[in-house]
């Protein structure tokens, strides 16, 4: 299983997504399940997570601070077996590189397996204050929380 993380730069909610997904995988001991992350943009190809992103989520046990940002390419539908994108926008731009249905099919909002179908996003915390990183941070926790227990 090949699971990847997408939000707009890849500095604050994908790698913090990857960060607390791994974790929990890690905890139950899953070592074969690739978790990874990417960008809908280039804005921050090679640039490390978002200070704050790191910080937050040092603050709850998960070191992001060495992952690098990278953009999604198409390439990337052949590599992972689920695609989760954090808001509708990230949604759209992925969806708009597919390249047939089960391109499409591998492609849902995260929080989707919090709240079934209510296509809610996961807001962008980069120009909020450090609440705005504990809130995404809880929902994402959450949302891997349910990931985790699907995954055997």
């Amino acid at each position: 299983m090949k699971i990847l993380m997408v939000c707009h730069g890849n500095i604050c909610r994908s790698p913090l997504a990857e960060g607390i997904l791994k974790h929990k995988l890690e905890e139950k001991g899953l070592k074969d399940i690739m978790i990874d992350s990417a960008g809908t943009s280039n804005y921050h190809v090679g640039e490390h997570p978002d200070k704050r992103s790191i910080k937050n989520g040092k603050e709850h046990g998960i070191d992001i601070s060495k992952l690098v940002a990278r953009q999604f390419i198409v390439s990337d539908y052949d590599k992972f077996d689920t695609i989760y994108v954090m808001d509708a926008s990230n949604y759209q731009d992925i969806i708009s590189l597919a390249r047939n249905e089960t391109d499409k099919q591998k492609v849902q909002l995260i929080l989707n397996e919090l709240y079934p179908n209510s296509n809610m996003s996961v807001p962008d915390p980069y120009y909020g204050g450090e609440q705005g990183f504990e809130n995404v941070f809880q929902l994402l926790n959450k949302a891997c929380d349910k990931i985790s227990e699907s995954l055997k």
